[in-house]
């Protein structure tokens, strides 16, 4: 099949299987698989104008709702954090999107970016599993014991399987929201954190999501987990609820652009084809990696996480060279 907006021929059934795998995956961690969906779309699909970054947002339009459903669900939603994600994102995803289309045209560059942005965060999880605090992984190996003790308790109570994968009491509760600190609980354990840092943070995530095209989940999960340690049970809604709405905002931005000086003459709309047909598939693979979360290790999904990552960075700044 050819997709005239990007160029692309590939068999239809590709590209959600590979979505759907990538997902899968990825969901478990609160990422919805955008930031490793587009290497393949670059390196196997031969797909590297401007365009691809906003069809890569696409993606994560038609995936995340599926993962996103699971989390609002079972109550495991952090909203105050998700909407000061999405503040600081919205204005980086515009910047972003500008860098992409005026100063990141040339692919050879575009894929050096790639490579530093997948290293950063490879690097960034095996910091994690070898040198974190030792208090931040005391807590969260606790409650993990915590977790699934409770839910084999329920389940040899029942003789059966629980509904919704978790005891009622494992939900988040906000305890206060303000311009200077969030806080909320989480299954009796109380946690808080600066809402200006979350904030920069977003800022700086966004402009690299604009540019890359991805909504920033895949680098704020970790920051939130490593640094601030809070519990990747809470996290992975609001990293993925931030990434929905920004990535629909990177579709906008990348369509306005297309009709703007900026991005005249250059390949910048979005495929919506391909890029429905990949969110087909990451809509059915987050929705299995999100219940899947519940019974993996969180050391575990870093381990697999970390491994791709680095093996894609490493192969995209090494493709500069030679």
């Amino acid at each position: 099949m050819f997709f005239p907006v990007s160029g692309v021929h590939v068999n239809p059934l590709i590209p959600p299987l590979v979505a759907f795998i990538i997902s899968s995956l990825t969901a478990s961690a609160g990422v919805s698989g955008a930031f490793l969906l587009l290497p393949f779309q670059v390196s196997v699909l031969r797909y590297t104008s401007p365009s691809v970054s906003p069809t890569n947002f696409i993606y994560n339009i038609v995936a995340i709702p599926g993962g996103l459903y699971r989390f609002i669900k079972e109550k495991r939603m952090a909203w105050p954090l998700t909407w000061v994600i999405v503040a600081g994102t919205l204005p980086g995803v515009f910047l972003g999107s500008w860098i992409r289309i005026y100063y990141l045209f040339d692919p050879r560059y575009f894929k050096v970016f790639m490579g530093c942005v997948l290293l950063y965060m490879g690097i960034k999880l095996v910091t994690e599993l070898t040198a974190g605090s030792k208090k931040q992984k005391e807590q969260s190996k606790a409650l993990e014991q915590k977790f699934r003790q409770r839910v084999a308790e329920l389940k040899e109570a029942s003789n059966q399987k629980i509904a919704a994968g978790l005891p009622a009491e494992a939900v988040v509760k906000t305890k206060s929201f303000s311009f200077r600190q969030i806080e909320y609980e989480f299954w009796g354990e109380t946690y808080s954190f600066s809402t200006v840092t979350i904030f920069i943070l977003a800022l700086i995530v966004g402009l690299i999501g604009g540019i890359y095209g991805i909504g920033g989940g895949a680098i704020i999960s970790p920051f939130c987990v490593s640094i601030l340690g809070l519990p990747v049970y809470t996290v992975a809604g609001a990293a993925l609820a931030g990434t929905f709405l920004t990535s629909i905002a990177g579709v906008i931005f990348y369509t306005f652009f297309a009709f703007t000086a900026v991005g005249g003459g250059a390949n910048v709309a979005p495929d919506w084809a391909l890029g429905a047909l990949f969110g087909v598939g990451g809509l059915l693979g987050t929705y299995c990696g999100a219940y899947a979360q519940k019974y993996l290790k969180e050391k575990v999904i870093k381990v697999i996480m970390a491994v791709l990552i680095l093996f894609l960075g490493l192969q995209y700044i090494v493709q500069f060279f030679f």
